[in-house]
């Protein structure tokens, strides 16, 4: 796996660092933020954006 691909929706190859096609819930966290998004292609993923900046955590599959 490329760091390309690790950067971006499997499913789609949206990148990870573009807007995400839908913010379903941000919650915010001692440290920084939750969000829940939704990726053009269905994928639901939940980021954390912190002083280190932000990462995808967990994908789902296609919506």
């Amino acid at each position: 796996m490329t760091s390309a691909q690790r950067d971006a929706c499997p499913h789609c190859g949206w990148p990870d660092r573009a807007e995400p096609f839908q913010v379903v819930s941000r919650h915010g966290t001692a440290g920084g933020h939750t969000v829940w998004t939704r990726c053009g292609c269905g994928s639901l993923q939940v980021r954390v954006v912190d002083a280190s900046g932000m990462r995808v955590l967990s994908r789902s599959g296609r919506g």
